[in-house]
C-alpha cells in the first residue's frame, strides 16, 4: 500500500529536486543541462506539477499553455515520467489530470502532447486520440 499521493506545481527548489525523476525519461541530461534548459522554458511559461508521496517526488509532469494557428489555445504536456519503481500505481494519470482540469480551468479546449511508441496504449486508455499532424524532425 502507497502513502496518500499528492499533486501540485512545483517551487523552484522542487524543480530543482525533481531532476533525479525527470532523468529517466531525458537520459541525455546532466543536472545542470536540465537547470539551464529548465530556467528557459519557465521564462516562457513552462511549468512542473510533481507527484509526491510524503516528502519525495514519485512523478513530474511538465507542461505549458500554447497557441497556434493550427491548434488554436491549447496546453501541452511536454514531459511525464513515474519513477520506475512507482509505475503502475495511477501517478501518471493522476498527473495527467492535474493538467487537464488546469487547462479547463485556463478555458482551454485540448492537451497535446508527443509519446514514445511503447506508452502509446497508456493515453489510449486514458482516452487520448492520434493527432493526424506527424512530427518531422530534420537535424541541424
Amino acid at each position: 500500500m502507497t502513502n496518500e499521493l499528492r499533486i501540485e506545481r512545483l517551487t523552484p527548489e522542487q524543480a530543482t529536486d525533481a531532476f533525479e525523476v525527470v532523468v529517466e525519461l531525458r537520459t541525455h541530461l546532466d543536472q545542470g543541462e536540465y537547470a539551464r534548459r529548465l530556467a528557459l522554458q519557465r521564462a516562457a511559461g513552462y511549468e512542473l506539477v510533481g507527484a509526491f508521496e510524503g516528502d519525495r517526488i514519485v512523478g513530474v509532469l511538465g507542461m505549458r499553455r500554447v497557441d497556434t494557428l493550427a491548434r488554436g489555445p491549447h496546453l501541452h504536456v511536454d514531459d511525464l515520467v513515474v519513477r520506475s519503481s512507482h509505475r503502475g500505481r495511477g501517478i501518471g494519470k493522476q498527473l495527467l489530470g492535474f493538467a487537464e482540469q488546469d487547462a479547463r480551468e485556463r478555458g482551454l479546449v485540448a492537451l497535446f502532447l508527443d509519446s514514445r511508441q511503447e506508452v502509446i496504449g497508456f493515453y489510449e486508455h486514458l482516452g487520448y486520440g492520434a493527432h493526424a499532424a506527424l512530427l518531422m524532425r530534420k537535424p541541424l
